[in-house]
Order: structure tokens, then sequence, then C-alpha cells
């Protein structure tokens, strides 16, 4: 692969003029078995390049433990890239945003008193500087410069959002080119944060979804040469749990588009393709009320969350057409999708009642320790106590994050909820010793703003009474393994109380793409052969969940559900098409 130059008149690559036309595609948000055909539906849209960050969280999930495998096997995606003919502008943060967990940052830098995220606190520094230390020398092969298709690298992201220290976003440059990046540099804000978010001798770039002209004449004025680029042309959104499917018209986005490109600028069109927050990697917003991202990052794409063209990709593909070479291809057609039907939920096991082989050890402390403390960095955080005394009770939680379920002796009785500013609540102690337990759920740390220090579970002063209790025991639940979990057959005479998993199978003649809908479920996860989809929850708009045809197999399937509230559904059932809910324009 050529070198990327930038001249004052633009791009060049191998010496010759070159407009970057790319589209966001997050490999961590794709089943890796999907990559090839992704890339492929990139290349025949028109684009030359597609753009993805790397998540700094999912590579390292706590210090020392380095992972490029599975779906986080960067190489092999940056390989195939190259396979399809497509250049790659990559984003490693290492703060990446992107509605994703904690914008990317590793919970463990949270056991770190008031350490200072995005910024020259020497801690923060020496963690970036072990990342890059373990993320670039496999990568090396990959930049244009060895014949790989990475062109371009870019330093933090929207860092004038946040910060103006020019002396940071040197310390990360620095560090990028120490660990062997010898491919441009860089940087992209919105365009009122283009002065603090830039830094001399690295291009900058903007990021706009409107209002282009003004946009690129906010990024001339401060560069008055070089290449203009929008690193990320929003054409559609992200949802909240709560919230409404958010879409963008696809002709008034293409408009738009083809504005940019008359202008003479590069493109990165964001998203390309959304995916899927698999797992429990979605973000959350928090501006003065707590807000989780859904799970799907569909995004009104311009292939949607099963990697299907939408209208966009059509509107868009003329667009691009008018200013560029398009491949002489057909469309791609929708992949195929499977309706397998009702599957019924035989088997169960309360959360609770197995939270030995599914939580860590339990530490005992004076206070409620968070999930950073105790080493894990998604899932929940189980607290137990002895009440000591019967009669009414009021439980106050200086900080609930973000969501927690309160149990007397197993018995349900209440929920505080981030989201809704709940600090108190009141209930009837039946004897003293009984059992005081708290599930709190991490909801997806926040993303954006002042809020990224979001560290989970009960903090500060949790009480009852008014008067603290001691000996709290604090256990984390990753269940990012359910291998330990032994169900037994469902007793309809004696449904479950509280949380608890479901598990039921079914058969496959040829693995295809399909949707889990919960009808009649109210808030949990799921999983199919043991890859969790994600969180479902009844207040939408997201009513179902995306099962990628890889991770299916010929013969039988297993489906697992944690529900954390009682459900007398029984079944789940799996259909042909999405269920992203209500819409807005």
């Amino acid at each position: 692969m050529p070198r990327l130059e930038i001249a004052e008149d633009g791009f060049r690559l191998d010496g010759r003029p070159f407009r970057i036309i790319s589209g966001g595609l997050h490999y961590f948000r794709v089943h890796p078995g999907q990559w090839a055909d992704r890339l492929r539906k990139a290349r025949l849209l028109g684009l030359n390049t597609v753009e993805t960050y790397v998540p700094w969280n999912l590579h390292a999930p706590r210090p020392g433990d380095f992972r490029l495998d599975g779906g986080l096997d960067l190489p092999r995606f940056l390989g195939l890239a190259a396979a399809e003919g497509l250049q790659v502008l990559l984003r490693p943060g290492p703060y990446i945003c992107a509605e994703w967990e904690g914008g990317g940052l590793p919970s463990w830098l949270l056991t770190e008193d008031g350490i200072e995220l995005r910024s020259r606190d020497p801690r923060f520094l020496a963690a970036v500087d072990g990342y890059l230390a373990a993320l670039l020398p496999p990568l090396k092969p990959y930049l244009a410069d060895a014949g790989g298709p990475v062109i371009a690298v870019q330093v933090e992201n929207e860092y004038g959002a946040h910060g103006d220290d020019a002396g940071y976003l040197a310390d990360l440059a620095g560090l990028l080119r120490a660990h062997g990046v010898d491919v441009p540099l860089f940087t992209c804000d919105q365009p009122a944060d283009l002065a603090r978010g830039g830094l001399d001798g690295v291009l900058r770039t903007v990021n706009f979804g409107s209002r282009v002209e003004a946009g690129l004449d906010a990024l001339r004025r401060l560069q008055p040469t070089g290449p203009l680029m929008c690193s990320e042309f929003w054409i559609g959104w992200f949802d909240r749990w709560g919230g409404v499917h958010t879409t963008r018209d696809a002709a008034d986005a293409a408009a738009d588009l083809d504005r940019l490109l008359a202008a003479g600028a590069s493109v990165n069109i964001y998203m390309f393709h959304g995916g899927t927050n698999f797992g429990l990697t979605n973000g959350a917003n928090d501006k003065g009320t707590y807000r989780p991202t859904v799970t799907s990052y569909d995004y009104d794409a311009l292939l949607d969350e099963a990697g299907d063209p939408t209208p966009k990709y059509a509107a868009f593909r003329e667009v691009i057409a008018r200013h560029a070479a398009v491949p002489d291809e057909p469309l791609p057609a929708a992949a195929p999708k499977a309706a397998y039907g009702p599957v019924e939920l035989t088997h169960t096991a309360g959360l609770l009642d197995r939270a030995d082989v599914l939580a860590t050890p339990a530490r005992t402390a004076d206070r409620p320790l968070t999930m950073e403390e105790l080493g894990r960095p998604f899932g929940f955080v189980l607290y137990e106590t002895d009440l000591p005394t019967a009669g009414p009770a009021v439980l106050h939680a200086e900080q609930v994050h973000d969501r927690a379920q309160v149990f007397v002796d197993g018995q349900p009785v209440g929920v505080l909820e981030r989201e809704n500013h709940e600090h108190a609540l009141a209930f009837t102690v039946p004897h003293p010793g009984a059992r005081l337990a708290v599930l709190v759920e991490n909801q997806g740390r926040v993303n954006y703003g002042p809020g990224l220090h979001d560290r989970k579970g009960l903090l500060g002063r949790t009480s009852v009474n008014g008067r603290p209790l001691a000996a709290w025991r604090s256990r984390a639940l990753p269940l990012d393994s359910l291998d330990a979990l032994v169900l037994r057959p469902a007793d309809p005479a004696r449904p479950q109380v509280g949380p608890a998993f479901h598990r039921g199978t079914f058969t496959v003649d040829d693995p295809a793409d399909t949707f889990l809908r919960l009808d009649g479920w109210t808030k949990g996860m799921a999983w199919v052969n043991g890859f969790c989809l994600g969180r479902y929850w009844s207040r939408g708009p997201q009513t179902g969940l995306y099962v990628p045809g890889p991770v299916l197999v010929p013969g039988t399937n297993q489906i697992t559900v944690l529900e954390l509230h009682a459900t007398a559904a029984g079944r789940v059932h799996l259909r042909a098409a999405p269920a992203l809910g209500p819409t807005e324009e």
C-alpha cells in the first residue's frame, strides 16, 4: 500500500491526488465471522477507506492482560481490509467516546484515587504508554510504510470538547511515534472546539452532521492550507433506553454528502455500519441525568445492524458516483434471515442462589466496595449484610451507580435507579438478623464529558435508618462465563422470585441471522451458545436482540436469559425481523 502525504492542496497517495472516502466500521461491534462481508459492502459502495476505533478497555481488561484474539483480532481485520483493497484510518484513542463503555478507557484506571483521565497525570500517561506498547508493535506490518492499509492514525478524540492542553496531545503524539507509528497523524473536533483540540504540525479535521459549509469554513480558518476533511460525518444517531429510535432522512443526509464532496473535501461517514454493543459494552451519557445507551448501535447507518443495505446505501452510492469511481457491480443483497419460532425455556436457576459459583470471592469491609475495587469491569456487584433490628427501615445510598435491586431474606422490596435520582427505599425488616442484599447493575460507564470518572456500585455513605452498617460483604458478578451455572427443570407451581436464569434449546438446519424477541420479559441480558447478545429492557425502544448467524451451529443451540424481575413468559421467539421500536425523524 502506498504512503499518504499531506500536501498544501490536499492528500496524495503514491504521489497522486487522493480523496479519502471512508466509512466507520468498528470491528469490535461486528461478529468476526462477518468482517469480510461488511468490508466487501464498503468497497461496493465506492469507499476507498474504512475507519475504526480501538477499544482499550476490551483489549486490556486488566493490567498486564492484553488481547488480540477472536473478536479482538485487529491484525486480521486490517488484513481483510487490505485484501478488499481498502485503506484504513486507525483511531486508537486512548479515549474514543463512540457511545462505548467508559469511552474505551479501562475501568482499572479508576482504582487510582484522584487520577485525572485524559491529562498529563503521570499515572494516566504511564498506562497509555503500556497500552500503546502492547497494541502497536503487532500492527507495524499493517502500517502503510510497511505495505499495509493503515494510512493515518488519530491522536486522541475530540479533545477540544474536554480540554486545551496541547502538551497532553504532544505527549500522545510522541508516544505514537515512539511505538512505531510512522504514518501521518490527525486530530478531530467539532467546529467550535477546533482551536482547543488541535496540535501544531498535526492535521486537523472536523466533525459535523449538517451545516457543511460552516463546518468546513471553521476548519479552513484554523488551517489555511492542506486537506479539508470531515472525520465524522454524522448520518444518524444512537439510541438510549426509554427514548425513541432516531433516524435521519436518506435524501437529506445524501444531499449534505454531496455538498461535502462538491467542496473537494475528504470524508469519513459515521457510521457506514454501526453494528451491536454485544455483551455489556454500551456506554452512557450524563448531562445532569444518567442515560444508558441501548444494545443496538444500528445508528440508522448505510448498513443496518444486521449488515443489510438500507435506502441510505443506494442514495449515498449515487452521490459518491458523481465524484469518484464506484465498482461496476450489483448492489449487495440482504443476507438470509430465519424465523426459528418459539423456544421454550425449560430450565431455571435463581441468580442469588447461584452467586457462590458465579461471583468473585466475597470481601468484607465497613462499607460497600466498588466494582473497580473488586477488580471487574462489567456486570453486577452483590452486596450483603445483616440487619440488626426488626421493623420499619429506610435504606439510604448516597450514590447508586447504576441500578440497585434490594432484597430482604431473598424477597424483592424495591429498586433504586441512578437515572431517576433515587437514593432512599423504605421496607420492613421481618426479624433481627434478616439478610439485606443489594444487587447493583453497571448499566454502562459514561463515555462523554466530566462523568468519565464513573465508578460503579454503591458509592459514598450507605446507611439504614441513618446508621451505617458494619460488615458489608461485596462480590462482583461479571457474568463473562456461565460454564459453572447449573439449571434445573422449571416448576410452574413454584416460579422463581427475583433475578433468575432461564434456559432452553432449539434446532437449526442452516444457521442464518435471526432476532431474539422477549415479549413478556422485563429487563436483563441474553446469551446464545455462550455468546452474550447484550441487554434487553421492555421500556424500549429496542425490543429485540440481533443474533448473528455465525453464533449458531447446525443442530442443537442453547439460549440463556437472565431476567432481573419476575416473568411468566416461559418462552422467547426467534424472528426474521429486527425490533428497534418507534422512530422519530
